[in-house]
């Protein structure tokens, strides 16, 4: 989660993380499918439907979806991350659409992930999304004023720890994770979410919370060793750093984004060949990557759907590179950063109503698979001009060539694939690898070539 500005009061948070078991971070999402699809702010049965009709097909490994618990009443899209009692009663959908959706993606071979928000709760008084009665630091049956930090005032320095994790971030009242009370009622939360088949979790604001604190609560789930990843933004000189979570799971790599964002607006993408951790970032076995999440794309520190080629290739080079296990954001247009979903989160069909769908946006949906069959693969064969256009290989089983620059570029490039005929997933023509491995093939500015092993008609 990050310090930001919100308007009306507001909130945002973002992200998600793994372990396989509670004291070593795996390297990706348990399973042979590493990206996830994060439909922000889509209902459940929208969800459900998703899943059975894109996700799946296109090997989507995970679906992560915005918070299910009971929170305060508005039409902002924020009001989700302010929870007033753990019921799954919110805008998406009661416990039996949840349920129906877990069930729906596991049918289509999606697993779920639930974005958790369990370093606070609201910041107002009221009546929830489900009918409970609360003010900002009671909420009968669940907690009082006694489960809080001491510290009422909102952070304000992030050089000092006690303030970071003590205090109250934007104004909502900072559950006290020390407490006993607190780590039982936050576990027995998650328990019934894992419960209803849940496969991991987002922890929101994770960087607010000591990272024993959030261990301690991991070890009381039913299943310890769930998918779990925290957001943890970094920040240069800061008294929290994401490298101290990597222990619980794995940690959003902030960093990650930002750089894309310069290096596709205004650098080169031939700087990309050592991209991950050559660049000072965490270990690719603990690093949740993204090129954008629903707050990046509101406070513009990452690409956005508005940046157009540029978002859509930098999407196409995260799911083609190996670092970190991916999410990609699926929101909806905006102008105003507060809005809400459309329709109240119902999407009666992606590219209607504002929704943006980006996790379908050919371009995109093809590189799942991709990623998908080259697993395991090092990058070989890596190939650039010295400015906008790269080309690099996956081994034997998969060749990228992204062309960043304004005009079309026509080259013969070295791939390690056996020679055949291979379907360019980007724009559904064919290639031909020759039997020095050889493939010629003239890009147009702004657009990419993929090609992988078993793939060979469009």
């Amino acid at each position: 989660m990050a310090r930001r500005t919100l308007l009306s009061g507001a909130l945002a948070l973002a992200t998600a993380a793994l372990v396989m078991n509670p004291s070593a971070a795996q390297a990706s999402p348990p399973g042979s499918k590493d990206v996830t699809a994060v439909l922000f702010e889509w209902n459940f049965a929208s969800v459900a439907r998703e899943c059975t009709n894109t996700l799946g097909p296109a090997g989507y490994g995970y679906v992560q979806v915005s918070p299910p618990a009971e929170h305060i009443q508005g039409a902002q899209w924020w009001t989700s991350y302010q929870p007033v009692s753990y019921k799954i009663a919110g805008r998406l959908g009661d416990r039996t659409a949840f349920r129906n959706m877990v069930n729906t993606c596991h049918a289509a071979g999606v697993k779920v992930v639930v974005d958790a928000v369990v370093n606070h709760m609201s910041a107002g008084s009221g009546t929830g999304t489900g009918g409970s009665s609360y003010t900002k630091y009671d909420y009968p049956g669940l907690y009082s004023s006694y489960d809080f930090d001491n510290c009422t005032a909102q952070i304000t320095n992030y050089q000092d720890r006690g303030n970071v994790q003590n205090c109250e971030l934007v104004g909502l009242a900072d559950l006290d994770t020390g407490e006993e009370y607190v780590r039982k009622t936050v576990a027995g939360y998650l328990n019934d979410l894992l419960s209803l088949g849940v496969d991991g979790f987002r922890v929101d604001a994770a960087k607010h919370i000591p990272a024993a604190d959030l261990a301690n609560i991991k070890s009381r789930l039913s299943n310890p060793s769930v998918y779990w990843k925290q957001e943890v933004i970094h920040g240069a000189g800061e008294a929290v750093q994401p490298a101290e979570y990597t222990g619980n799971g794995d940690v959003q790599e902030f960093r990650y984004a930002y750089d894309l964002k310069r290096v596709f607006n205004s650098e080169n993408l031939a700087y990309l060949k050592n991209y991950g951790e050559g660049w000072g970032y965490l270990g690719s076995g603990s690093a949740g990557v993204f090129v954008d999440n629903h707050d990046t794309e509101r406070n513009g520190s990452t690409l956005s759907y508005k940046d157009n080629a540029n978002y859509t290739l930098a999407n196409v080079f995260m799911l083609a590179w190996p670092y970190g296990a991916p999410d990609i954001n699926s929101g909806y247009e905006f102008s105003d950063h507060d809005a809400g979903p459309p329709n109240g989160g119902r999407v009666n069909a992606c590219w209607q109503d504002g929704w943006k769908c980006q996790h379908a946006w050919p371009e995109i949906k093809s590189m799942v698979a991709f990623r998908n069959a080259t697993r395991g693969e090092a990058v070989t064969n890596w190939w650039d001009n010295g400015g906008d256009a790269i080309a690099f290989g996956r081994g034997a089983k998969g060749f990228v060539a992204i062309n960043h620059e304004s005009g079309p570029l026509t080259r013969t490039y070295q791939t390690s694939l056996p020679a055949g005929t291979y379907c360019n997933v980007q724009n559904s023509t064919t290639v031909t690898v020759n039997g020095s491995g050889q493939l010629t093939a003239t890009l147009a500015g702004n657009t990419a070539l993929a090609v992988y092993a078993g793939k060979s008609g469009c």
